[in-house]
């Protein structure tokens, strides 16, 4: 039954509130977000930070509205930056706005999340990780012991200060203090302190640019000067600091604050970057090598069809590279992973094995042993007319890759399509002050993963600096490196990136321990110049 049309006027539309996400960024490392804070993240619309750095944070492709400067180059008020905040909000947008450490402890949420409030606009607050905690934990310095179990924070800033109130044993964390150490250090030595009660002051805290001076009272003015302590520092004062030499744990990591270079794509480098990060490295990416479809694509267009009609037994991907253009090829036509049914497929290795499993299919060979041409041909089964009804295989690969599979499948009674499926060109060449860091010894270590990102990098950047630890996932790209007059320091067991890293991280950790022994300060290579020259 039909229901009789209204005679009530419609309502105006009311156009949709937004809503307001304060959310705490952590202290400096980005990987200190909380879970709610990253689901947040990948649900903004719109992304407000007056921090740069935190950018790197929005992956969804949210707009990033900067908060810390307005149109007029003007730095914003409070005031200000709360009128943006509800602006956006009042589009109907999913506004997160990225806070610092914690949105309300010694931040600005509490006034903008007020602002809220006022217009309406529904908001929630996201806690994050204070640096008054985190970035003493960072340099190995607890707020609290058995023996000292209350701190205080005082932000010094312009403050005018009673230290007597702070005259007691209790730990004193200061936020804001590095112009005003020496005044501070005075007072607390006037109303009662010890001269020589030990303090630690951190800068950039959470960072592989934290640093962190240990002094005392007395002298810590003049030792924070000296080593060119600035802004953002976080200082300790208290008998724990004396702790730190036992609980230092970021600062003491095999490659705290070494520079990296990798010859690869950021892509290619996501998890070896991580890896880096966890030795305390930060890794910088070059790429060498870009990677374009065939001169000619029609030979990889009659092999697709061929693989669709049955024409193979087998196909044998030798790169991720290999897999994505077979996949490119396959959406291009409109297939899916059904298309290798009654195919057998072949992988070089485990990294080529896990971008064919995206697809939602196993590989049916990997090598058992070295993960290379030569160790796929050791595991090859040779062609038997009985047990295999078709003798050919499909070989997508590079353009410049070795001949050694094709002759070695073919000893084995195989025939073989070696198709092109892809080109290796040279990369352009990086930014003129990434080859001057190269040139100069500015990066501490260089990742070499194949003999052409050695002849690469070399040939769009240069040779790096004699100072540069050179590590090789190989012998024959050590062999490479080695012939462009480069000496090898670290060489994989194994042909990964991951064992490649283990060993650059274990010679860190040798090299780190021979200074400790010899008594003398930890340097970075690019701090230390050596007196021998690599070769001519």
């Amino acid at each position: 039954m039909r229901e009789a049309p209204s005679t009530a006027r419609p309502s105006a539309h009311k156009a949709t509130r937004g809503h307001v996400s304060f959310v705490g960024a952590g202290p400096g490392d980005a990987s200190l977000l909380t879970v709610r804070a990253a689901e947040l993240l990948a649900q903004a619309d719109i992304v407000i930070t007056e921090l740069p750095e935190q950018a790197a944070l929005v992956t969804n492709g949210a707009e990033i509205i900067d908060g810390g400067v307005g149109e007029d180059g003007e730095t914003l008020t409070h005031a200000a930056r709360a009128r943006l905040v509800v602006k956006y909000a009042k589009t109907g947008s999913h506004v997160v706005r990225l806070i610092a450490g914690d949105p309300f402890t010694y931040a600005t949420a509490p006034e903008e999340a007020a602002a809220c409030s006022k217009a309406g606009i529904g908001f929630e607050i996201v806690p994050g990780i204070s640096s008054v905690s985190a970035v003493p934990a960072y340099a190995g310095v607890p707020l609290t012991n058995r023996t000292h179990r209350e701190y205080s924070v005082v932000s010094v800033g312009d403050a005018s200060i009673n230290w007597s109130e702070h005259a007691g044993q209790d730990t004193l964390v200061l936020l804001s203090a590095v112009a005003r150490i020496g005044e501070v250090a005075a007072g607390l030595v006037a109303a009662g302190r010890s001269a020589e009660t030990p303090v630690a002051m951190t800068r950039v805290g959470t960072t592989t640019e934290q640093t962190t001076v240990v002094s005392t009272l007395a002298d810590i003015a003049t030792d924070a000067k000296a080593a060119g302590m600035t802004a953002p520092a976080i200082t300790v004062v208290g008998q724990v600091v004396t702790m730190r030499e036992a609980l230092s744990w970021f600062e003491t990591k095999p490659l705290y604050g070494w520079r990296i270079l990798v010859p690869r794509t950021k892509e290619q480098s996501a998890s070896l970057a991580a890896r880096l990060r966890g030795f305390g490295a930060l890794s910088e990416e070059v790429p060498t090598i870009s990677v374009e479809p065939p001169r000619n694509p029609q030979q990889m267009d009659k092999a697709v069809r061929g693989l669709v009609e049955g024409r193979y037994e087998w196909i044998a991907f030798t790169s991720v590279n290999a897999v994505k253009a077979v996949r490119e090829k396959f959406e291009e036509y409109g297939l899916d992973a059904r298309a290798f049914s009654g195919l057998k497929i072949a992988a070089v290795g485990d990294k080529t094995a896990e971008a064919i499993a995206t697809w939602g299919i196993r590989a049916d060979l990997v090598p058992s042993g070295e993960q290379s041409a030569r160790g796929l041909l050791e595991d090859w089964p040779p062609y038997d007319d009985l047990l295999d009804p078709i003798n050919r295989v499909f070989l997508p690969r590079a353009d410049i890759a070795t001949e050694t599979l094709v002759a070695g499948l073919v000893d084995l009674g195989w025939e073989v399509d070696d198709v092109t499926a892809y080109r290796t060109v040279r990369a352009a060449p990086p930014p003129a002050p990434t080859r001057e860091a190269i040139k100069t010894g500015k990066f501490d270590a260089v990742m070499f993963t194949s003999s052409s990102t050695v002849r690469n990098l070399v040939g769009i950047a240069g040779k790096p600096h004699t100072s540069t630890i050179i590590a090789c996932i190989g012998p024959a790209t050590a062999k490479t490196a080695e012939e462009h007059g480069l000496r090898v320091d670290v060489l994989a067991e194994s042909p990964s990136v991951e064992v490649l890293a283990d060993a650059l991280a274990e010679f860190g950790a040798a090299r780190r321990l021979a200074f400790l022994d010899a008594g003398e300060p930890v340097t970075k290579p690019s701090q230390k110049r050596p007196s021998t020259r690599r070769k001519a």
